[in-house]
C-alpha cells in the first residue's frame, strides 16, 4: 500500500517540477524590455513585433512630452489639470500607433486619510488618467492599473510639499 501511495505522489510531482524548472529558464521579451528600458536604451516596451523605439526616436515622433510620465494631483482630487494635456496626448497618440504596446498606471495618494480612502482614491487617479486615453482612442485593453494609495511615497515627510510630491499617477511603460 505505501508503494502505490508513493508511486502516485511521484506521478503528481515529477511533471510539477519538470513545468517549474522549464518556467524559470526562460525569459519573456517583456523582461527582457524592461531590462533594457533600465539601462535607459528604450521606451516603448511589451510590443508583440518588437517595435521598440530609442528615447530620441520617441521625442522625435512624439515630442518632449512623451518623456514625462506623472500627473500630478491637488489633495483630495482626481482630476487631471488641463496643463497634463499635451503630455496625455502624445501618450495617446504613441499607443494608438502602436497597438500591441502596454501600459501600467501607478496611482498614488499621500499619507493624509484612512490606507482604504487613500486605495480608493488612488484608483480614481489612474482611471482618470486611463479615461483621457482612453478618450483619444487608446484600447482599454493596453492598459493596467495598480492603486498604491499612501505606500510606496516618492517623498518621505510630513510636510505640504512631500504631501504633494505623493500625490500623483504615473505611466509606466
Amino acid at each position: 500500500m505505501n508503494v502505490s501511495i508513493v508511486l502516485k505522489s511521484l506521478l503528481i510531482t515529477l511533471p510539477l517540477l519538470f513545468l517549474g524548472g522549464c518556467a524559470s529558464t526562460t525569459q519573456s521579451s517583456d523582461t527582457k524590455t524592461a531590462h533594457s528600458e533600465k539601462a535607459g536604451k528604450n521606451v516603448e516596451t511589451g510590443t508583440l513585433n518588437d517595435n521598440k523605439l530609442t528615447q530620441e526616436e520617441a521625442v522625435k515622433k512624439y515630442g518632449d512630452a512623451i518623456l514625462k510620465t506623472t500627473v500630478w494631483f491637488k489633495f483630495d482630487d482626481s482630476t487631471i489639470a488641463t496643463k497634463y494635456n499635451q503630455e496625455l496626448n502624445a501618450h495617446a497618440k504613441q499607443l494608438v500607433d502602436n497597438h500591441n504596446m502596454k501600459i501600467t498606471i501607478d496611482g498614488y495618494t499621500d499619507e493624509q486619510g484612512t490606507p482604504e480612502y487613500n486605495v480608493a482614491l488612488s484608483e480614481r487617479r489612474a482611471k482618470s488618467v486611463s479615461k483621457y486615453l482612453q478618450a483619444n482612442g487608446v484600447s482599454s485593453d493596453q492598459i493596467k492599473i495598480v492603486s498604491y494609495g499612501e505606500e510606496k511615497p516618492l517623498e518621505k515627510g510630513h510636510s505640504q510639499a512631500a504631501y504633494a510630491k505623493n500625490r500623483r499617477a504615473t505611466i509606466i511603460y
